[in-house]
């Protein structure tokens, strides 16, 4: 074990916010283990996916002096493969491991392949994931999955109470297929009716899929384009600002974990309408701290912010607890989990997997 045995971590994942992709959790973990001391190697900042691939390869034997402990984060899809690939070269050169699982679709991914998924869970140290919902899913491939939450930086969420609503709507994700942002337009026709002063700001980046055109093309089908802003993506730093102009959070979402947006959205307050689908279960509470809804449904969206359009007590209710159940993921509650827990797989060297 080198001098900096417990502080020295590499720290495997997607870092692509500076290169227009959305800021992943694994960018503000490395960024607040830096802060807190920890000497961090990172990959990958890689666009082409195949490059990022072999940058996090190489970073794993290239950089082996540098660090005592690797975080990996592990997704279904082609993202498993690497995955599998770089926790295999940590295995060569010796280096203990911490897996963290992400994404909706990782329990229908294990049980297509659940011996790749059991094998590389075992093969870990320590395996934590952001959710009660995944956790449950993938026990089966390992029992002893830790739970360790997504983070926010509360101080950066100001919090304003939301009682009498104007119909300011305001969503939150990647323009993809998965999250659904057709649904976004659809229900700003139903409500347009109602409230013609209505409007829906939909922030994210274009993920490619189509996605951002069909949204355009819906909205114009609809005769709803006016009421629909499309900024595209905001800095991880301007959301705030942009989430401070809305009253209502929309998540539309057919596939998700324990989204960050959300997380987001409930520190500021916002009244929170979202599927029902994932880990949103396990993390906000119909009717306590969000409003529930089935998937792909746009009447029942539409109709439940017209319920928080028009019942200001239970606007006000959702609010406040919104914000309490943001204040349990702050960094200051999360960091120390993460530090305790890197710095023990360190200190164990190669562990008992």
């Amino acid at each position: 074990m080198s001098t900096r045995a417990r502080r020295a971590v590499l720290v495997v994942g997607n870092f692509l916010s500076a290169t227009g992709g959305s800021r992943g959790v694994c960018e503000e973990l490395a960024e607040r283990l830096a802060t807190a001391g920890w000497a961090v190697v990172t990959a990958s900042n890689k666009r082409c996916g195949l490059t990022r691939l072999a940058d996090m390869v190489w970073t794993v034997y290239a950089r082996r002096q540098d660090y005592d402990v690797a975080h990996v984060d592990v997704y279904s899809g082609r993202a498993f493969v690497w995955a599998e690939a770089v926790c295999a070269s940590l295995r060569q050169v010796g280096k203990p491991v911490v897996l963290t699982l992400h994404g909706g679709h990782l329990p229908e991914f294990a049980e297509q392949w659940p011996t790749r998924v059991r094998r590389l869970l075992r093969s870990a140290q320590i395996v934590t994931t952001p959710s009660a919902y995944l956790r449950k899913e993938l026990q089966a491939y390992r029992d002893d999955l830790q739970l360790v939450p997504n983070a926010i930086e509360l101080p950066r969420y100001r919090f304003r109470p939301r009682t009498n609503l104007v119909p300011s709507l305001v969503w939150l994700r990647a323009f993809h297929q998965i999250y659904n942002p057709l649904l976004g337009p659809q229900v700003l026709k139903l409500l347009a009716a109602r409230f013609p002063a209505v409007g829906l700001v939909m922030i994210g980046p274009d993920k490619g899929d189509g996605s951002f055109e069909l949204v355009r093309h819906e909205a114009a089908r609809l005769g709803v384009t006016g009421k629909l802003c499309l900024p595209g993506g905001v800095a991880k730093a301007a959301v705030p600002a942009w989430l401070e102009k809305a009253e209502i959070f929309l998540n539309t979402t057919n596939v998700d974990n324990t989204p960050v947006s959300v997380l987001e959205a409930l520190a500021c307050g916002l009244c929170v309408v979202s599927t029902n689908v994932g880990g949103v279960p396990d993390l906000v509470e119909h009717e306590r701290d969000a409003l529930l809804v089935p998937p792909n449904d746009a009447a029942a969206m539409a109709a439940a912010v017209t319920r928080l359009l028009t019942t200001p007590q239970l606007c006000a209710q959702l609010s406040r607890n919104a914000r309490a159940k943001a204040e349990g993921f702050d960094w200051s509650t999360v960091l120390p989990r993460w530090e305790s827990l890197l710095g023990a797989v360190a200190g164990n060297g190669n562990g008992n997997q």
